[in-house]
């Protein structure tokens, strides 16, 4: 079947998801997040033929690598969705005209989502369920490094839908495996309604490149943790540990530390102690570098850089008044904290920092739509139109106006 074919499949079923009722969604939820417990084995034995595949290093062997644990994570996420309001019909706003026409906003669907992503399985449940629940069509492109994994994952749902009496053509898995049909891919106008790549620089920076339907970008993760000089150091330390290496593989895992001066002379062996013990490389500033000897020189390069590995850069500042910018120049706009005891220096950062996410004195990690309480996320858009954040369901609609009348015209 052509990426064409595929598409047009998705966008003729996506009437059915469209038009269901909420009761009818969440039954389709309950269903899929059943299937998936009930069919893990099946799953991850087909996981562990794409994990052993897979020559890209043990970082992206843990994106790609799918567990019981983590599939009853997956269908928890799905069955939150099921607590979550449907989106869909809310009336934002409703006035009448000096004509008398009576206007609404109400949100739609979007229609049809295309969303193409890198090794992670679980971007394919998640989407999945948030289109469900959004009312949308989905057509999905995973990378070829999951493609087993994909493949058992959709066919375990779908299955598990038409077996409950429901028509599942709005969900269609793309397995053209080429660059060339991933381009091919992001230029289906007309039958893609909106494009959602989700995964590196590169792969986002093509779907800029080569789409002809709308992109939300949802962009890599170069996240700083800042420590003002205020900052509690029993505080600051296990914010930095969980942001750099609860799980270094994801965009939410920070990846620089800016600290001000004072802080730095005071506690720059505790934190360099802390990091060591984790086995973090650590790179930094001349300053830096002359605290303490573990740390090795960066490069400008290395503050602009997105790891996704034990390794982190280090800048020393002279307080908040060079924090701010510096984070603001080297960031990804995603997410950003500062730990700080200073209420003022703390709402200053949380106003000024241009990031989706801004925090203080929490960690990066919290950087998710299931922490959010969205259930799950279709991705961290690091945009400013429409959607920024993570994209949870509302984030999923679009609006159309609504207009009754009873006789107008206009003059």
């Amino acid at each position: 079947m052509t990426i064409s074919e595929t598409c047009r499949l998705a966008k003729e079923g996506a009437h059915t998801i469209a038009y269901s009722t909420e009761e009818e969604k969440n039954k389709m939820l309950t269903l899929a997040a059943e299937a998936l417990i009930r069919n893990s084995g099946k799953i991850i034995a087909e996981n562990a033929e794409d994990v052993a595949a897979c020559t890209r290093g043990e970082q992206f062997k843990d994106r790609l690598m799918l567990n019981e644990k983590r599939i009853e994570g997956i269908a928890e996420g799905l069955k939150k969705l099921i607590a979550l309001p449907c989106p869909v019909g809310e009336v934002l706003e409703r006035h009448t005209a000096p004509s008398g026409i009576e206007i609404e906003r109400v949100r739609v669907p979007f229609g049809v989502i295309g969303i193409v992503y890198e090794s992670r399985p679980n971007v394919t449940a998640d989407a999945i369920g948030l289109c469900i629940k959004s009312g949308n069509a989905v057509v999905l492109r995973g990378s070829k490094d999951a493609l087993r994994s994909n493949i058992a994952i959709v066919d375990v749902i779908k299955k598990a839908l038409e077996a409950g009496g429901f028509d599942p053509s709005f969900i269609q898995l793309i397995t053209d495996k080429t660059r060339e049909g991933a381009r091919e891919f992001m230029r289906q106008k007309g039958l893609i309604d909106v494009l959602i790549p989700r995964g590196s620089k590169t792969l986002i920076d093509s779907a800029l490149e080569n789409a002809t339907v709308p992109v939300i970008e949802t962009g890599t993760g170069n996240c700083h943790i800042y420590f003002e000089k205020s900052a509690d150091i029993k505080k600051a330390i296990p914010i930095l540990i969980n942001a750099k290496t609860q799980r270094t593989s994801v965009c939410n895992a920070a990846e620089s530390l800016v600290i001000d001066r004072p802080f730095a002379e005071k506690h720059m062996q505790e934190i360099c102690d802390a990091l060591a013990e984790k086995h973090v490389e650590m790179v930094g500033d001349e300053e830096a570098c002359a605290l303490d000897a573990r740390i090795a020189p960066a490069t400008e390069e290395d503050f602009y850089t997105e790891y996704s590995a034990l390794k982190i850069s280090i800048k020393i500042v002279s307080g908040i008044d060079e924090a701010i910018p510096f984070i603001n120049e080297h960031s990804t706009m995603h997410s950003e904290a500062i730990v700080t005891e200073d209420k003022a220096a703390g709402e200053r950062f949380l106003k000024e920092i241009d990031s989706a996410c801004v925090y203080e004195n929490a960690s990066t990690r919290f950087s998710d739509g299931f922490e959010f309480g969205f259930g799950a996320e279709m991705g961290i858009s690091t945009q400013k139109l429409h959607a920024r954040g993570p994209m949870g369901l509302r984030e999923l609609t679009s609006y159309k106006f609504i207009i009754r009348g009873s006789g107008q015209v206009r003059a």
